[in-house]
């Protein structure tokens, strides 16, 4: 388990929903990824790096629904500013799985809270 944090430690932490609206490959990564294109609603669009191509194909991730944090620091990959960060589940067995919810009735931008 991580260092442990407080209930205000995890506010600071904006959690989105969005749809993959453009999904090209990232040839300059050092480890196999995709360049994704998101929309987040009111937020706007937003560009992320994501190493998923072990179980998705591009085919498989345009319009599919995202989590993703928004307000990180753009980080730069090769020459390619990551503006958000996609959340998934990595274990020793699988490669990352996507965290989706569970209803594909959410709008573009909600909050996870």
């Amino acid at each position: 388990m991580k260092q442990e944090i407080t209930f205000e430690d995890f506010k600071k932490v904006d959690i989105r929903i969005g749809t993959i609206i453009e999904v090209h490959d990232f040839p300059n990564a050092h480890k196999p990824a995709y360049k994704l294109t998101i929309d987040f609603g009111l937020l706007g669009i937003k560009k992320s790096s994501a190493q998923i191509t072990h179980l998705y194909t591009k085919e498989d991730l345009l319009q599919k629904q995202v989590t993703a944090i928004v307000n990180f620091k753009k980080k730069q990959i090769a020459n390619f500013f990551s503006e958000c960060l996609v959340l998934g589940i990595k274990n020793t067995k699988n490669p990352i799985v996507l965290l989706q919810a569970s209803k594909p009735t959410l709008k573009n931008g909600e909050q996870i809270s």
